[in-house]
């Protein structure tokens, strides 16, 4: 069973910068991608980007491309999300999301960018 522990969320004003980490253990393996998702308040969860284990194929939604961007030490299977530029509409819960044969999930992490 893969845990996922998210951290750095937070309160930020517009145009600030956070950086999420999202670290994976237990039954952790090779080939696995991870990535972000989040919800906003009454809206469904959407993509945010996604990596593949080997730090290769970054993927981004249109709405962050050019401010975010995904990195990953598979060494210590962690995955970080860099947030620059920040808008209040990027205000939601982010989570964490591991896939390798299964889908797993973190427990999310709020941010908050005020204008």
């Amino acid at each position: 069973q893969v845990q996922l522990v998210e951290s750095g969320g937070g309160l930020v004003q517009a145009g600030g910068s956070l950086r999420l980490s999202c670290a994976a253990s237990g039954g952790t393996g090779s080939n696995y991608r991870m990535g972000w998702y989040r919800q906003a308040p009454g809206k469904e969860r959407e993509f945010v980007a996604r990596i593949y284990w080997s730090g290769g194929s970054p993927y981004y939604a249109d709405s962050v491309k050019g401010r975010f961007t995904i990195s990953i030490d598979n060494a210590k299977n962690t995955v970080y999300l860099q947030m620059n530029s920040l808008k209040p509409e990027d205000t939601a819960i982010y989570s964490c999301n591991y896939v390798f044969g299964n889908n797993y999930w973190g427990q999310g992490t709020q941010v908050t960018v005020s204008s």
